[in-house]
Formats: structure tokens, C-alpha cells, sequence
């Protein structure tokens, strides 16, 4: 199989691409504008295969699009480009419309298109997985429900609602035109490779670095914590097995507080460093975001019934792995906290197609 995975040097996208090209015979083309979020030093270990092929190409720009699938010719597109981070869909919400909502009716627009120019056999086993969040349901507050693929949308910020939007479309492009598109939500993930904005990574750098651990408000809200190479496991089964125009789930079934995130990252930090013995003392609570849900939790069970897939890390297996490998590779977290993973991005300019 042919695959396109747009978003690929991103943190789910580049460790789908790694998963694609270490465990199974598909050949990806990693479509990416490269962002200030990607980094194609996560795709060190897999860039010299014959399998994996790079395009600089802007969803928002459908000729680039279209010369790409035209070079490629792929069985099925996996998107995951997207802006994600919702501190900064506050701060400038229309990088956010821009992208998931226009970026995603674009980039669907153009796999109609050549879905629909396809001979019957290549149609029939064409499939474009679009990949989501837990964020488009809301605030599940205090009761003990789960989101569920029936659960209603009820999107909190600016990311969650551009996120809805981009769903809501890929669902009408089934809808009305048969277009064999499936979507799946996901929980928090973490794992290597995440950028250092997000809350693990954020804390173990600070904690090495001796600064503050910052935890909006109490610290009580709840996240379930998806570790990525699990989350990445299920994408592709649901691309090889998924049913086209079904929703999936995909949660790690790990409920925790972010104080107790922070904690649990602060204890193995202990373990594997002794000098960063004690760092929960860094810990600084401050004004908490607006808009802030104080609850996400996912029923994966439809994902597990129907396609066999369960999670292999726990929470503490999953904290214990991540932590050890930023302290493996503080080179790539100190590229990226200095800029220089950014100055390789710039001098990738030649090889834009749109």
C-alpha cells in the first residue's frame, strides 16, 4: 500500500511514519509544510528508506496537493495535519480555521477528485482516515460517563471547535458524495518526540532545568493519556480494517489529574536522576486557562470489539518510557528549545511544491 500521511513530521505523524516503515511493507509519503511544530529530525531513523518519501507541500494549496498524488499515486491518505495546541488557538484563533477547517476541505476536495478518476478496483479499497480529538465532545464534568462515537459535540475552545468543524465536514463528504472516509478521536497522547510546549515534555525539561513546573489552577482537571505508539497502532488498523464511514475511538483508558501527571513525571524523574530528587517542589500553580474543561475520558470500546486492538502501555509504563527517552536525547529537545531544528526547517524552502 501507498500511503499519504499529511502531517508527518508532527509528533503523531512522524511516529505513525516510523510504526508504517519499521512494521510493515507500505511505502509513505510524508506530506508536511513544516510548521513550527514539525521537525524531520524525528525522522532520522527512517528518512534513508526507499519506502519513505518527503514533499514540503501546504494542504491549503490544492495544486501542490494534487502534484503530489499525481508523482505518488496512493491507496489511501492518513490526515493528521492540523494546528493542536489550544493555548495558542486563544491567543490567534485563525491559524486554526485556516488550517483544520479550509486545510481540511481542500485537502478532502482533492482525494475526491482522484478517488473518483480511479479504476473500480483501486476505488473500492481506497480510504482516508481522518484523525481527531476528544476535544470536539466538551466537558464531561464531574459525572462518571465516558465520550462515546454517539457522544454529542460541545467543542470548548477555538482548537476544539475548528477540530468539530473538520469532522463534521469529512462526515458530509461520506454522506453525500460516498466518499469512503473514516474518522477517529483520540485522548491526550505523549510519548518521544513531542514538542516541548505540550505538559510531559514542558515539565521535564523545566525540572532539568531547575525552573517551575507550571499547573493551571488546582491542577484537578482530568485527562485520559493515550501513549502515541498505541494511538498509532490503532490508526492503522483502522485504515486496514476500519468500516469506511464509522467513527472510532481511541483512549488509553488512564484517567489522571494534571497534578498527578506532574508528580508521577517528577517521581520517575527521581528514579532514573537523583539530582532531580524532590523536583515537585518546582511545582507552581497559576491562573488557570479560559474556557478550561475540566474533564475528557474515552470509550475505546467499539475500537477493541470490532478491530482487536488494545493499548500496551499503562500509565506508568507509558511516563516511565517518555521520560527516559527525552533524558536519552536532550540533543533533539535542546535543537528544538534553541531554534535549530527551525533554521533546518527555513533551508528546506527549495523543495516547496506550492
Amino acid at each position: 500500500m501507498n500511503i499519504v500521511v499529511t502531517g508527518g513530521a508532527g509528533f503523531i505523524g512522524s511516529a505513525l511514519v516510523r510504526y508504517i516503515i519499521n512494521n510493515t511493507n507500505d511505502t509513505v509519503v510524508n506530506l508536511d509544510k513544516l510548521t513550527y511544530a514539525g521537525n524531520l529530525e524525528s525522522l532520522k531513523d527512517v528518512e534513508h528508506s526507499e519506502r519513505y518519501h518527503f514533499e514540503k507541500v501546504d494542504i491549503l494549496h490544492s495544486t501542490g496537493v494534487e502534484a503530489v498524488f499525481e508523482k505518488y499515486e496512493p491507496d489511501s491518505v492518513i490526515h493528521l495535519a492540523a494546528e493542536s495546541h489550544v493555548d495558542r488557538s486563544i491567543d490567534g484563533p485563525e491559524e486554526f480555521i485556516n488550517n483544520n477547517i479550509l486545510g481540511t476541505f481542500y485537502l478532502i476536495e482533492v482525494c475526491r477528485a482522484y478517488w473518483q478518476k480511479m479504476g473500480n478496483s483501486r476505488r473500492e479499497k481506497f480510504r482516508f482516515v481522518h484523525v481527531s480529538t476528544d476535544e470536539v465532545f466538551g466537558d464531561l464534568g464531574d459525572n462518571q460517563s465516558l465520550f462515546s462515537e454517539e457522544t454529542a459535540y460541545s467543542p470548548s475552545s477555538p482548537y476544539a471547535a475548528s477540530k468539530a468543524s473538520s469532522d463534521h465536514l469529512v462526515r458530509a463528504w461520506r454522506r453525500t458524495y460516498g466518499f469512503p472516509a473514516l474518522i477517529t478521536n483520540c485522548s491526550n497522547n505523549y510519548g518521544p518526540y513531542q514538542f516541548p510546549e505540550k505538559l510531559i515534555p514542558l515539565m521535564v525539561m523545566n525540572a532539568l532545568d531547575g525552573k517551575p513546573l507550571p499547573v493551571y489552577g488546582e491542577g484537578r482537571q482530568i485527562r485520559d493519556w493515550l501513549y502515541v505508539e498505541d494511538h498509532v497502532r490503532a490508526l492503522y488498523m483502522v485504515l486496514k480494517e476500519g468500516r469506511p464511514g464509522e467513527t472510532y475511538n481511541v483512549g488509553g483508558n488512564n484517567e489522571r489529574t494534571n497534578k498527578e501527571v506532574v508528580e508521577r513525571i517528577c517521581e520517575t524523574l527521581g528514579e532514573l536522576l537523583p539530582r532531580c530528587k524532590g523536583c515537585q517542589e518546582l511545582i507552581t500553580h497559576v491562573h488557570d486557562r479560559p474556557g478550561h474543561d475540566s474533564r475528557y475520558a474515552i470509550d475505546s470500546t467499539k475500537l477493541r470489539k470490532e478491530l482487536g486492538w488494545e493499548p500496551r502501555e499503562d500509565f506508568y509504563s507509558g511516563i516511565h518510557k517518555t521520560v527516559s527517552w527525552y533524558l536519552n536525547n536532550l540533543s533533539w529537545c535542546r535543537n528544538v528549545l534553541d531554534g535549530s531544528y527551525h533554521r533546518e526547517r527555513l533551508g528546506l524552502q527549495g523543495r516547496d511544491v506550492a
